[in-house]
């Protein structure tokens, strides 16, 4: 079936869960790592129940900590 990760088309095996998605894309800090389907975001405690489909477009948003300063000084 094919999917699209961070924008880029893949082939991947039908049947094919978030949890091994996450591991075969190599994603650094995969414990931080939040993720979406088709702009729907999947709780990372379902991530091993969670069948990707055909068509589904998966995204990995990090989220960095930080705050202002230095801006606008």
């Amino acid at each position: 079936m094919k999917i699209t990760v961070a924008g880029v088309q893949k082939e991947v095996a039908d049947g094919l869960t978030v949890a091994q998605l996450v591991i075969d894309e190599n994603v650094e800090t995969p414990q931080y790592v939040t993720v979406t389907i088709n702009d729907e975001f999947v709780e990372s405690g379902a991530f091993e129940s969670t069948v990707l489909h055909d068509g589904d477009s998966v995204e990995f948003l990090y989220f960095m900590g930080g705050g202002q300063y230095g801006i606008n000084e």
